[in-house]
């Protein structure tokens, strides 16, 4: 039988549930490793539900960062270097990948402590995954906070792609189901993505 759960409801949840059930309600989001350096060079990963297009020209793409109320590797490192990877998730990589989301110390590196492989372009400061199939060397453009509930929009110019060019076809379209890529729901569930179907620009009747 299908519900209506009102705010007062929703407020009244135990915030971990809370936390879950609203995390689900937006659908599947893709699953990205965030890959970072400080500036002396010690990397630092972690997953991330957020990772937005904002546009091609130029090439735009940003995550949400939670509140800095608690440590922030990856935004304090990005911050630092100007710089950052996004790498897309598979199944192999499960379940280091999501480990990596544990709040390991800062002097702790999430590759090193989930069996994950750093890997780098030349003169670029940041780590990729070298598990990953689908790698996006990214550079800092902003930071905006949001002011309703502390968390900060994150956006970046894309630098270098990394992908099999198998998978980009002659349109430019990147078939990342290829890729056998995973999406995420909630905070903890991953799915096999399945090649869908296209359609052509569509044009008024």
């Amino acid at each position: 039988m299908t519900q209506t759960i009102n705010r007062s409801e929703i407020d009244a949840m135990p915030s971990r549930y809370r936390a879950q059930f609203i995390n689900s309600l937006s659908g599947f989001k893709s699953a990205n490793l965030i890959g970072t350096a400080d500036a002396e060079g010690a990397t630092n990963l972690a997953m991330l539900s957020s990772v937005v297009h904002l546009g091609a020209n130029p090439p735009l793409f940003a995550h949400v960062t939670r509140p800095t109320t608690v440590a922030r590797h990856s935004l304090d490192n990005l911050q630092a270097t100007g710089v950052y990877t996004y790498n897309h998730v598979s199944p192999r990589m499960l379940p280091a990948a999501h480990q990596a989301a544990a709040k390991y110390p800062r002097d702790v590196s999430e590759f090193d402590a989930v069996g994950l492989t750093a890997g780098y372009v030349e003169a670029f400061a940041a780590p990729y995954v070298a598990e990953s199939e689908l790698s996006i060397g990214m550079r800092l453009v902003e930071v905006l906070p949001i002011k309703h509930n502390g968390t900060l929009f994150v956006i970046g110019e894309i630098a270098w792609v990394r992908c099999p060019q198998k998978v980009i076809e002659t349109d430019g379209y990147v078939d990342i189901a290829e890729l056998d890529a995973v999406a995420i729901s909630g905070l903890d569930s991953y799915h096999p993505v399945l090649s869908g179907t296209r359609y052509g620009y569509p044009e008024p009747d």
